[in-house]
């Protein structure tokens, strides 16, 4: 069961709440629809039960708040809004990648592309995907971890009638499972025949709270729908024998050939028709809200939308003719919990586009053009030739697109959150964020040694092998060139996850050299009673570093790499932008 108990949202600025003390639930093994007008707040009921604004009261899914709940992908499956994603990445990358997250096998993901009906679209970018499809794809996504709960928000909006035929079929499908559904819409003659219950509210406070059959009885009025050729002359014919008769009779145009009628039956108004010879198209009976008509909607008679003028109509809902949509294979096991589930996800995340290879592949085709002219010239030392790095540049070309990698690993999940919706499949804060450090600093490694050996392949068949031999402090280069692209990453990818935008991780990237780097000079060099120099000779003198035999001048050299300016601005950097991470991560989260 789910229950919501005094819900109040946090007013802004001079505005009221937009949810006022709402208390309601939702029942296993039936269909909740919570009803309102646009504004009324229904999408932030559904974010105070799920955390994910700021407000009072509680929310229970079967007795435990969901911070509370150990597998929460198995208790609650959500979809708010649109489906986020890149737009480069396929359906089932979409997929696979947020089972790597929730901890599901990630061949679930196909199931699931079957049970929605995308299972020919599969390899189909989200970026070409129709509202209908992507609609699909979120009931696809909220069904991932095979949740008890299922909180949807306007699941149906924009769908043809017939994607929302499937859609009702498949949540009464998994309500006659013994799951609890809650969605949110503003149609009431939806959710008369759609819901097993429903809640209605405005303003954010609870108006009623009633089963189907009850709400249709007091907010939808019963009527008979008419389409003729002859609309005037039946409308005086049934107006003058309701008045001889003395009964209540209604007879409303709606323009054209349509007549809508209360207080009527369809055999009165055919023999009523069969009596003045009027020709009848159809004749039907329905049912009208009688209360507030939201202001865009669509005629689930024809699939058009109405004339000018024309109410909308919907037939009387018959709750014995439900049809149940297919579901996909229940779970058998929990979802695997561990350390392992962020760092799936997050190569999932990188690789399932082709942002990372392009920008590897470009920084391969820089540091090409600029190794070779600077070896012509004869001006660069032989570590600056490797690394093709000028003086002229900030960084060398593979620093900037491993900084590039790092940026775009916490900007992309900001400006497409996939896991933004969906809060029971999130990992940790912190798993999330190591996961991205160590997947982001193998990718630079491997880029900055990479295009190191590329460039001494490339001088080495353009000039000769004596024009690049084979450097004797090679470990300590490759080391410096690891290093500094590793920093050059996780800066990049703290920056971005502290400003929550890419640009504002390139831009730490871009100013370790350009500020830090000149501050931390400025401070070496100036006045000092004690100053650092000779620091690394005096730590080689120390006899109980066990040293091996041969390896003093590899360690004489780490130990200047790791002394120089760039290394010491680099690493006040990463040390400052960690802090603010955690800082505004905490921050956020003492907020709840």
């Amino acid at each position: 069961m789910l229950q919501a108990i005094g819900l109040t949202s946090t007013p802004r600025r001079d505005q009221p709440a937009a949810v006022d003390d709402l208390t309601f639930e939702a029942r296993p093994g039936s269909v909740t629809a919570l009803l309102g007008a646009p504004g009324a707040g229904k999408t932030m009921t559904l974010r105070l039960m799920l955390g994910l604004e700021h407000g009072r009261g509680v929310a229970y899914f079967r007795g435990r708040p969901l911070h509370r709940i150990p597998h929460p992908v198995r208790e609650v499956g959500v979809l708010l809004g649109d489906v986020p994603g890149h737009p480069g990445r396929t359906a089932r990358g979409q997929l696979r990648m947020l089972c790597a997250a929730a901890g599901v096998p990630a061949s679930r993901a196909d199931d699931l592309l079957d049970v929605v009906g995308l299972g020919a679209l599969r390899d189909e970018r989200l970026g070409n995907l129709s509202l209908g499809m992507d609609r699909r794809l979120g009931i696809a996504t909220a069904l991932l971890g095979d949740p008890h709960t299922l909180v949807l928000d306007a699941p149906s909006a924009g769908l043809s009638p017939r994607e929302t035929s499937w859609l009702h079929g498949l949540l009464h499908a998994h309500a006659v499972q013994g799951g609890t559904v809650l969605y949110t819409t503003d149609d009431p003659k939806e959710a008369a025949r759609a819901a097993d219950r429903v809640v209605t509210i405005d303003a954010g406070r609870l108006v009623a709270d009633q089963d189907a059959a009850s709400f249709s009885g007091t907010r939808l009025r019963p009527r008979v729908a008419i389409r003729t050729p002859h609309a005037a002359r039946l409308a005086d014919a049934l107006s003058k024998e309701a008045r001889a008769g003395r009964r209540s009779v209604e007879v409303v145009a709606d323009g054209g050939s349509r007549l809508t009628v209360y207080g009527s039956s369809c055999p009165e108004i055919g023999e009523t028709a069969f009596r003045h010879g009027v020709l009848v198209h159809q004749l039907a009976d329905e049912i009208g809200d009688s209360g507030p008509v939201p202001a865009a909607r669509q005629s689930d008679e024809d699939d058009v939308p109405p004339v000018e003028g024309e109410s909308v109509l919907v037939r009387l809902p018959v709750p014995a003719a439900r049809r149940t949509s297919a579901l996909p294979p229940a779970l058998e096991a929990r979802p695997l919990r561990g350390p392992l589930r962020p760092v799936r996800y997050e190569l999932r995340r990188m690789f399932g586009v082709k942002t990372a290879p392009l920008i590897s592949a470009a920084v391969l085709l820089v540091s090409l053009a600029v190794a070779l002219p600077l070896a012509r010239t004869g001006t660069t030392p032989l570590s600056g030739l490797l690394a093709a790095w000028p003086a002229l540049l900030p960084l060398p070309p593979a620093a900037m697109g491993a900084g590039l990698i790092g940026a775009l690993s916490y900007g992309d999940e900001y400006r497409h959150p996939a896991l933004a919706g969906a809060r029971g499949t999130v990992p940790r804060r912190l798993g999330l964020l190591f996961a991205k450090l160590m997947v982001t600093g193998v990718v630079a490694v491997l880029l900055a040694l990479l295009a190191a050996v590329a460039d001494g392949g490339a001088l080495r068949l353009v000039y000769g092998a004596g024009a690049v031999p084979l450097p004797h402090d090679w470990p300590a280069l490759c080391a410096g060139w690891s290093g500094l692209a590793l920093g050059c990453a996780w800066a990049g990818l703290l920056g971005a996850g502290v400003f929550r935008i890419t640009a504002a991780g390139v831009t730490a990237v871009v100013a370790v050299p350009v500020l830090v780097v000149p501050l931390v000079r400025k401070v070496l060099a100036g006045p000092s009673a004690h100053p650092l120099g000779g620091l690394v000779d005096r730590l080689r003198q120390l006899s109980w570093l066990g040293r091996p035999h041969g390896t003093d001048s590899w360690l004489l050299s780490l130990l200047r790499l790791a002394t120089r300016p760039e290394a010491t601005a680099l690493a006040l950097s990463l040390a400052a932008l960690f802090c603010a991470f955690l800082f505004t991560g905490l921050r956020r989260k003492a907020r709840w």
